[in-house]
Order: structure tokens, then C-alpha cells, then sequence
């Protein structure tokens, strides 16, 4: 197959036309490779449109045109316009017209690769190895460059698509009717030859068949000649005045005119800089990199979504990732081996799948991506245990003494001699401990050859949403436990005062009336008032929307019974307290010890006065994945999931409840 490019000039204003054969399917020595190339033409992706540039330059005015592609018998054929106006585009039109070559250059990138060793027919080609057989790639873009690389092509340049060699011909064929005047002559410079036979006339009427015999010897040496100065002129054409002594050499010696572009040829590809290839390669990143970008895939994949990945890869990584991101949990599992060096088995199964799974890449960008996953899913889930609670860090899992300094004294008149009185300072104590909470899950080989990824990552969705229930859960079993404290009283007690019970605790505008002046009146150990607004209406789901009406209803209206009912303003007042109402199932599930449909809570801002604290370990505040090994058993890869937590409450005063009844 032979490698050229036509350029059609504008007819009528409009836009050239441009053609040509980008790739004829062969190997490509390219820099970066230890290796040949060979695109396999039938794993290319190719747009319905590519951009046409000029020497592969990624620049606005390096865009001369748009050309559409297609693979016609194992070779790369192209066709469209040169649209741009600028000197890029005007010199190719004009160096095309006055008889330059121009070659053509392809830009890919690389999906798959594989290096061959042996023999394989690729693109109907047979090639002996080595060389790296590109399996799957992406057509980018294709260039109009000087010089091509393709060792088994020539180049063929034209002004339009009906150039000829017209003007030549008719100079030859000029010079073939100027013979005739000499060649008349020829029969009457030696009429003595049929002298022996003048009595004969039918001798003298055969007579001009002699002259026939000499004009058609004229003929032959006029066309010897003109197919002489045809090969002279190709020649030259060929040379185009660069290769002086191959011209030479090429006359004298009679070299054919396709001789003579071989010699051409091989020393043009001989003087060519080493950077100048006929395609340009994008090669796909490694190591780490590739790492990353399988990771962001695979995030992707399973419904991470970008902006939140952006913050751990960055654009470029994401960017890349989402190119793969419809990449099947084989290759994964082939890619992980190409890192790491390993040669895959030809055929995909347990033996692929071992190795895999015995590699470090596998399992550690399935961790990371169920990381990721379950992150996702722990951060979707609503908590109401973090609205009403502070958070801690805890160094260790032994029990953590939790010590508050509480002033004791206000400030006093300084005397007359100056001397300021001394203030003193108590400790209270509460405390908080840590436990770990965990589960473990499988990636199965079943998984693997169904290609089901998504039912993986079901389970670390479910961990997460499960982990962030569990802050809940530790929560709400605190709370109704109603545990003693370290003055050996409950938490919500009459001798804390902060425990409101009989008819005047049910959720009415009563009973919150009273619940918000008993929250009010709470005090420091000093005795004085804690100055602390209540923040949150925490009620269980049977009296949530009483709650609300209680709270946010702009008016409230109550009557009494007898003939002389009460009439107070139709004034909500309550509205103005700026509660929050907050409900849960778990306040009167029955699996909770103390559960009840009718006790409610106030609770105060957790960043104002302790409540409730939810500890971590080191300030992790999310659960996390690990990799585990392979299991003989169930030929998996297993991974687990903990979370260190710790719930416990800090200060009475910070909550008031009513029993409701």
C-alpha cells in the first residue's frame, strides 16, 4: 500500500479538499518504545470528525481542517477540508500546488498494549516480534507533516485531485510531427533499387511501402526518445534538485524512475531527524500514576461521584479515569498484572485470577475504591446523635477521664489597697471509653467472572450506611439507659434537676413552657445560672408533628371549658424560642431498654455547654477498609471494615427531660 496526500484546490471560493492514506497498518519505530509499534487498525476507536493540524501541534492555529476517517482494506483512509485562513494553512495549500510533498501522521491514544514476542498478523500484515501490538486505542487527531516514517510507503503529492503530466505529451508529440517533412525525402535518395524492373507497372505502384518501412523505424526511435526524456524529467522531479548526485547517477546508469525513488527515499529517511515519525503515540502512564487513574475509574464506576474525588486525584487523574471507566473487572485484574510485571495466562481464568489477587495493586485499589464507596455511603446517611453531641479525640482504648474546670466565685470589688481577691477552680469529671465495631466482605471469583462489580461494593455501601447508624445507635442506648453518674445520681433525676414528670410533662404548650423554664434555671456548681439557651426539641416520631406545631405554628389559640372559657393573645410565644425540632424511631423502639412514645428532650447546643460526646480514636472520624488475604476456601479476596467509637454523656446540664405522663 502506498502512503499519500492530495490537496484539491478551491473551487469556486470554497474550501480545499484534502485525501489520503494516514496509515498503511505496518510497524512504527517510535520514540519512548524499546520496541516496534503496530496499530491494530481493528481495536481503533475513530470520531465521526478529526481535527486536521499541522506537525501535531496542540495549538488554535495549528487547526488547519476537519477530515473524517475509515479503515479500508487494513489501511487508514482520510478525507475532508483545510478550513483554516491562516499562514499554516495557505502555505500547505500553496507548497502542495507548486509540486511540494506533504505526507500525512495520525495521533492516538493508547488503551491497551501487549508486547509480542513471536509472530502475529495484525492489520493483514504477518509480523515477527518483538514489537508492542496496540490492541485498543483512540484516534486524536491527524497531522500534515514534511516527512513521514512509514518504511514501506512512498509519497505521492498532487495539486488537485486531476493533475496529469498533460503538458509533456504534447510538447513530445510537437516534436513527432516535425519528422515527417525530412522522412518524404527518403524514397527518392536511392530510386536505383527498382530500376531492374521500370517495365513493371505494378512494381512502381509498390513502390511507397519502402518509405512506410522507414517512417515506422522514425516512430520507434521518436518514441524511444520521448520515453528517454520522460525518465530524465521524473527523475528530476524526483531528485526536485536536493540529491544532485543521485540524479546523476540515476541518468547515466539508466535507473527507472522508481529506482531512483528508493535511492531518494533511503536517503531522505538517513538525514531525517530522529524525532520526525509518521505517528504519534500518547502512552499510557504507569506505576502510581496508572494506579491512581484505575482507582478513579473504578470510583467512578460505582457511582463516586467526581467532584468528590477531584480533592484526592485531582482533574487530570479524574479526567483520565473517566475514560476507563467502563472497564471490566478482567482487565482490571490483567492491568494490576502488567504493573506489577507479570506475564497474564492466555486464557482468563483461575490460574489469572490467583495471580492477580496475589499481586499488591489489586487489593489496594479495591480498598481504596471501597473506601471511597463506603465514605460516600457513611457521609449520604443522616446522624442526629452529631447535632445533639460534641466530638473528642481519644488516644487509647482504656477508659478516658474527661475533666471539666468550672469556675467558683464571680468576680469580686477589688479594695482600696488593690489586692485582688484569688478565684478557685474545681474539676468535674465524666468520662468516655472506646470500642471497635467491624465486619468483614468479599470479592468472590464469581464476581470477578460476571463482571460484577456492583454487587462488591453493595457491601461496603452497607457498611457505611451501617456505621453511620451505629453513632445512633450508641447514642440512643446511652440515652434511655439513664445511666448513673459520678455523684451516683441518674442522668436525668429530680436532684439534677433536670427531669420533668407528671401531667404537666406532656408535649403541650404547658409542659414545654415548663421544660424550657427548667432547662433555664439550671446552674453551675458555683450555684449561678448557666446562661445556656435550649437548642434542640428531640421528640420520638408519634409527636413529631405536635412538635412542629408547637414550634413553628405563627398563632396558638386556647379556650377553656365552663361558660367563661380563657382567652389569651392569638400570639404563638413558643415560636420565638428557635427550637429544633428533631425526631427519631429510636426513642420508642422496643429494643432499646427505657424506650417510651411519649418522653421528650431538650437539648442545648453542644458547641455552647457539653452534652453527649462522641469519641474517636486519633480523630478518625470515619470508618475504614482494609485488605485482607486470599482465602483458599473461596478463592476471594477478603477485606475488612472497623470503626472505633465511643459514646458517653459529659454534663446534666446540658439536658432536660419529660416523662410525657
Amino acid at each position: 500500500m502506498e502512503e499519500f496526500l492530495i490537496i484539491e484546490a478551491a473551487n469556486g471560493g470554497g474550501n480545499p479538499k484534502v485525501a489520503g492514506l494516514a496509515y498503511g497498518g505496518g510497524k512504527m519505530n517510535l520514540p519512548g518504545w524499546k520496541y516496534p509499534v503496530v496499530v491494530d487498525l481493528a481495536g481503533l476507536e475513530i470520531p465521526e470528525q478529526v481535527p486536521l493540524l499541522a506537525n501535531h501541534e496542540n495549538k488554535v492555529a495549528s487547526r488547519v481542517g476537519m477530515v473524517a476517517a475509515k479503515v479500508v482494506n487494513n489501511t487508514l483512509e482520510i478525507e475532508g477540508d483545510i478550513v483554516a485562513k491562516g499562514d499554516q494553512a495557505d502555505d500547505i495549500v500553496a507548497q502542495s500546488k507548486a509540486g511540494a510533498d506533504w505526507q500525512l501522521s495520525i495521533g492516538a491514544e493508547v488503551k491497551k498494549s501487549e508486547l509480542v514476542k513471536g509472530k502475529r498478523t495484525v492489520n493483514g500484515q504477518e509480523q515477527t516480534g518483538p514489537f508492542y501490538h496496540i490492541g485498543e486505542s483512540t484516534l486524536r487527531e491527524i497531522s500534515v507533516i514534511p516527512v513521514g516514517a512509514d518504511g514501506g510507503t512512498k509519497l505521492k503529492v498532487a495539486a488537485s485531485f486531476n493533475i496529469g503530466e498533460g503538458p509533456k505529451e504534447i510538447k513530445a508529440e510537437e516534436q513527432i510531427e516535425e519528422q515527417p517533412q525530412k522522412k518524404e525525402k527518403t524514397p527518392v535518395e536511392n530510386p536505383k533499387k527498382e530500376a531492374p524492373k521500370p517495365e513493371n507497372p505494378e512494381v512502381k505502384k509498390e513502390q511507397p511501402k519502402a518509405p512506410e518501412k522507414t517512417e515506422a523505424a522514425a516512430d520507434v526511435a521518436l518514441l524511444a526518445i520521448r520515453e528517454e526524456r520522460e525518465r530524465v524529467g521524473k527523475i528530476q522531479a524526483i531528485c526536485a534538485g536536493e540529491y544532485a548526485d543521485i540524479e546523476r547517477q540515476a541518468i547515466s546508469a539508466g535507473w527507472s524512475p522508481e529506482e531512483t525513488s528508493g535511492k531518494v527515499l533511503k536517503a531522505l529517511r538517513e538525514n531525517r531527524p530522529a524525532a520526525d515519525v509518521n505517528i504519534i503515540v500518547k502512552r499510557r502512564p504507569t506505576g502510581d500514576r496508572l494506579r491512581k487513574n484505575l482507582e478513579a475509574a473504578m470510583c467512578l464506576r460505582v457511582g463516586v461521584h467526581a467532584e468528590d474525588l477531584v480533592a484526592s486525584y485531582g482533574e487530570e487523574v479524574v479526567e483520565a479515569g473517566s475514560n476507563d471507566m467502563d472497564m471490566p473487572v478482567k482487565q482490571l485484574l490483567l492491568e494490576c498484572l502488567h504493573m506489577e510485571g507479570i506475564e497474564p495466562p492466555r486464557s482468563f481464568g483461575n490460574e489469572t485470577i490467583q495471580a492477580a489477587f496475589s499481586t499488591v495493586s489489586l487489593p489496594g485499589i479495591l480498598s481504596n475504591v471501597a473506601n471511597k464507596k463506603l465514605l460516600d455511603s457513611f457521609q449520604a446517611q443522616p446522624i442526629i446523635a452529631t447535632k445533639l453531641c460534641s466530638e473528642g479525640d481519644l488516644s487509647d482504648f482504656k477508659e478516658n477521664q474527661r475533666f471539666r474546670l468550672t469556675d467558683v466565685g464571680d468576680l469580686a470589688p477589688i479594695a482600696a489597697d488593690g489586692e485582688i481577691k484569688e478565684g478557685g477552680l474545681s474539676e468535674e469529671k465524666a468520662t468516655n471509653q472506646l470500642d471497635t465495631y467491624g465486619k468483614k466482605f468479599c470479592l468472590t471469583r464469581k464476581m470477578v467472572i460476571d463482571d460484577d462489580l456492583g454487587a462488591f461494593m453493595k457491601v461496603p455501601t452497607g457498611m457505611g450506611n451501617r456505621a453511620a447508624r451505629l453513632i445512633d445507635q450508641l447514642f440512643f442506648r446511652r440515652l434511655l439507659s439513664n445511666p448513673n453518674q459520678s455523684d451516683n445520681n441518674a442522668l436525668f433525676s429530680s436532684t439534677h434537676k433536670n427531669l420533668l414528670s407528671g401531667t404537666d410533662s406532656v408535649l403541650a404548650y404547658e409542659g414545654l413552657r415548663l421544660a424550657i423554664k427548667l432547662f433555664l434555671d439550671q446552674v453551675d456548681a458555683d450555684g449561678e445560672p448557666i446562661s445556656i439557651e435550649p437548642r434542640f426539641l428531640l421528640v420520638p416520631t408519634a409527636l413529631k408533628h405536635t412538635a412542629i406545631e408547637l414550634t413553628k405554628g405563627a398563632t396558638l389559640v386556647i379556650s377553656g371549658g365552663g361558660d367563661t372559657p380563657a382567652i389569651r393573645p392569638a400570639l404563638n410565644v413558643l415560636a420565638d424560642e428557635n427550637l429544633e425540632v428533631v425526631s427519631s424511631p429510636y426513642l420508642s423502639n422496643s429494643k432499646y431498654a427505657g424506650n417510651s412514645e411519649t418522653a421528650w428532650y431538650l437539648f442545648g447546643n453542644p458547641s455552647q455547654i457539653d452534652t453527649c460526646e462522641i469519641g474517636y480514636l486519633k480523630g478518625k472520624r470515619t470508618p475504614t477498609v482494609e485488605k485482607g488475604d486470599t482465602d483458599f476456601n473461596t478463592l476471594g479476596l477478603w477485606f475488612r471494615v472497623y470503626f472505633d467509637l465511643g459514646v458517653r454523656e459529659q454534663d446534666h446540664r446540658g439536658m432536660v427531660k419529660s416523662a410525657g405522663v
